[in-house]
């Protein structure tokens, strides 16, 4: 068996056994990844009725459905290369944001104030190669707080996933440098040989 079939056996068997897929399961969530948000908004409020909230890299949807079901009479704007099964209340814009296009598109569904709060639950497809693999989860990052400049309002907010590793306190610093307030967030529903780390930044500084 090879290296990366032995791992992904791994993976299911985990998955199998994970009483957080089980619990997203028997409640309606659309995967587990939802408890992380849960976490974290449950520790540092990032929800309120009425706030205007992007979530890059949706599908599923898991985030989508939990901020959905925070905001209120506020809007949930889900994007992602990847179609999504429609969730009600959220709209959903398939494509790539770093396209003038679709980047136009989403913009266009926003108030002419911006967004209060950039959700980024987003990963590459896994190579195998570690240096290859945070080399383009660093990327994704990057783009989410590219995308956050440009939409949140002066007082919003963007939480983002990244992976421990090269570029990852640069990236940090970067944020504590364009951010008032920036902490860094394990949830418990991240597993623990994960290196994912959730950055959560808080008051956009001014140009």
């Amino acid at each position: 068996m090879s290296r990366r079939r032995g791992s992904s056996g791994r993976w299911l068997q985990e998955h199998a056994t994970d009483p957080y897929v089980r619990e997203a399961q028997a409640a309606g969530w659309r995967s587990r990844a939802v408890y992380k948000l849960r976490e974290i908004d449950e520790r540092d409020r990032l929800f309120r009725p009425g706030l205007q909230v992007v979530d890059l890299g949706a599908a599923p949807g898991g985030w989508s459905q939990y901020a959905r079901s925070k905001v209120g009479a506020g809007r949930v704007l889900a994007l992602d290369i990847l179609p999504m099964s429609p969730i009600e209340g959220v709209v959903f814009v398939e494509g790539d944001f770093t396209e003038q296009a679709v980047l136009a598109q989403l913009q266009a569904q926003l108030p002419a104030q911006g967004a209060d709060l950039v959700l980024s639950d987003m990963a590459p497809n896994m190579s195998g190669i570690r240096a290859a693999d945070q080399a383009r989860g660093m990327y994704l990052a990057e783009l989410a707080l590219a995308l956050a400049q440009e939409v949140l309002r002066p007082d919003g907010a963007l939480l983002v996933k990244v992976f421990q590793g090269e570029g990852f306190d640069g990236y940090l610093r970067q944020l504590r440098a364009g951010f008032e307030r920036v902490v860094v967030r394990k949830p418990a529903a991240s597993r623990d040989r994960s290196r994912e780390q959730y950055l959560l930044a808080r008051g956009p500084r001014s140009a």
